[in-house]
């Protein structure tokens, strides 16, 4: 029974697809005090059907969904303690922003 259920849960799990992002520096301002900063990772996010799924303990995250004429449909603010945002809207191809601070983060989902 126990085996069970793992198997299923790792099915159910198996649906997960990662979401591919490139990055866009929207500010390039040099920095202020001339230290250097380590770059930022770049978020890891995978979707599956309407559901996006985040890792744990990742930084607050403005997240805006595009149309295909680049007009913004959906927009919300994950904040670090979240793990899942459910998008609600139908089937279609989008562009996704994932905006932490100065940087961009973008790649295409289908729903």
């Amino acid at each position: 029974m126990i085996m069970c259920a793992f198997v299923i849960s790792t099915s159910v799990y198996a649906t997960k697809t990662q979401i591919p992002l490139n990055v866009v520096i929207e500010d390039d301002s040099p920095l202020g005090n001339g230290n250097s900063k380590s770059p930022m990772k770049t978020p890891t996010v995978y979707i599956d059907d309407h559901m996006l799924f985040f890792e744990i303990n990742h930084s607050d995250y403005v997240v805006n969904i595009k149309d295909e004429d680049g007009d913004v449909v959906y927009t919300t603010v994950v904040y670090s303690t979240q793990t899942q945002v459910l998008l609600p809207f139908t089937t279609g191809v989008y562009e996704i922003e994932i905006v932490v601070g100065n940087l961009l983060f973008t790649g295409v989902i289908t729903l």
